[in-house]
Order: C-alpha cells, then structure tokens, then sequence
C-alpha cells in the first residue's frame, strides 16, 4: 500500500504558497501561471492557512469583493486538515471524502513536507488498483 511519503517522492515536493497580507489577485495570478487550483498560506515560514478558487469564489465573487483590495487573510481557510507522511494513499482519499477538501498539506510538527492535490490522490488509488489486477490476472493464468 503506497504512503504519503511514496507520493511525495514521486510527485516531488514543491509547494507554491503566498503570505496573508498579499492581494487575493497576487494570490490568483500565481494559482494560474502554476496552474494549480490553490495555494498555502505561509507567516514567517509557518502554515497558517490555504486559499483555494473555491475559497475565492465564495468569497470574493459571490460577496461583491475586489480581489486587488481583498487581502489572502481575509478570506483564506485557516483550520486545515493536515496529514502525515506516514498515512496511506487510501486513507487520504478517505480523508479528503469525508471532510470535503480537495488538498491535504503533509506536515510533521510544523514542518511543511508537502501538498497533495484530489488529482495526486486520485491517479494514485487508481494506479495501485490498476497495478492488484495485474498481478491477480498473472497469477490466474499462471495458475
């Protein structure tokens, strides 16, 4: 069963993230030059929240806001849901199902490893699933 941590070394542990008092459009200009759907929320190094384009949306859109006037704290996530690289593949998915988030910072402590995105997760389940029915298909016809 793959880990967290398998993910991350495959994946690589690059993580885009911007301060709380940048404008929600710094914010968005870097989510599309990335092309990423969300960023972390660091403070002197420190994960203090994400701002997602759903955070955006609800946010910002729908509230009549300016993004140049509107500052990432003010309309960031600040109680993430976090996991540790220890966690399997599996229980992300579950994780991210059941709470509703589509991004999963991996921290030990307050130290940032990384971030796994719905997709990472997602492709990653699918591989292991593809990866158990070729080997039952082997030892089927071998069998």
């Amino acid at each position: 069963m793959k880990t967290v941590q398998d993910l991350l070394q495959a994946k690589g542990r690059e993580v885009w993230s911007v301060a709380p008092d940048q404008s929600v459009f710094e914010a968005l200009e870097l989510m599309a030059e990335k092309g990423i759907g969300a960023v972390l929320v660091l403070e002197r190094r420190r994960v203090i929240g994400i701002l997602s384009e759903r955070d955006y949306a609800r946010q910002v859109i729908l509230k009549g806001k300016a993004s140049k006037d509107t500052a990432v704290r003010e309309i960031m996530t600040a109680h993430l849901v976090t996991v540790g690289p220890e966690r399997s593949v599996e229980e992300c998915m579950a994780i991210m199902t059941q709470r509703r988030v589509r991004h999963l910072p991996v921290m030990v402590g307050d130290d940032l490893l990384g971030l796994l995105s719905i997709g990472d997760v997602v492709k990653a389940v699918i591989s292991e699933k593809e990866d158990h029915i070729e080997q039952l298909e082997t030892y089927i016809t071998r069998g």
